[in-house]
């Protein structure tokens, strides 16, 4: 008398739930460490040295839009709209411009070369990467606090009267 073999069900074994629990943790990690989607329109954050903070979206007083400048690139601000020892956040063009010292005016990637998020301010001297706490130097982008381990990549920009652009 021999008796038909018995058929396993067919669920998953311990070791596929195992996976797949971790590739769902992995996927949430990373998701947490992507970019927003912010469709608000052009944003420029204005911030001091001291800390303050403040952010206009309507284009006016910080963005001058996507008119051309005479120096052939797209107008960002006036020299006057960076504020000595800050620096402000253009999230349409993905550049944060920067004045270390007077007269001085640099522009460095939105990007952090940690995880890619978006720096979202300038504060006492440092672009702030809000994801995972990274800070960079205004004055040329290098790290000053980690988990990045390399400054934001320079953007270029000319400044032609009281006239800054992208170049």
């Amino acid at each position: 008398m021999t008796s038909a073999p018995l058929n396993p069900s067919a669920a998953p074994g311990r070791r596929t739930v195992m996976a797949a629990a971790g590739a769902a943790g992995l996927a949430a990690a990373l998701t947490a460490c992507g970019s927003s989607d912010d469709t608000s329109g052009s944003t420029a954050t204005n911030n001091t040295g001291a800390g303050a903070t403040n952010q206009n979206s309507n284009g006016t007083g910080g963005s001058t839009g996507t008119s051309t400048a005479a120096a052939g690139g797209t107008a960002l601000a006036k020299t006057s709209d960076i504020p000595e020892g800050g620096g402000t956040i253009y999230k349409d063009q993905a550049v944060v411009v920067t004045q270390p010292t007077s007269g001085t005016y640099k522009a460095f990637s939105t990007k952090c070369p940690h995880a890619g998020c978006a720096v979202s301010s300038v504060a006492n001297g440092e672009i702030v990467c809000p994801c995972h706490g990274s800070k960079f130097a205004i004055a040329d982008g290098s790290v000053k606090h980690g988990p990045a381990t390399t400054g934001l990549t320079a953007a270029k920009i000319t400044v032609a009267g009281d006239q800054i652009s992208l170049a």
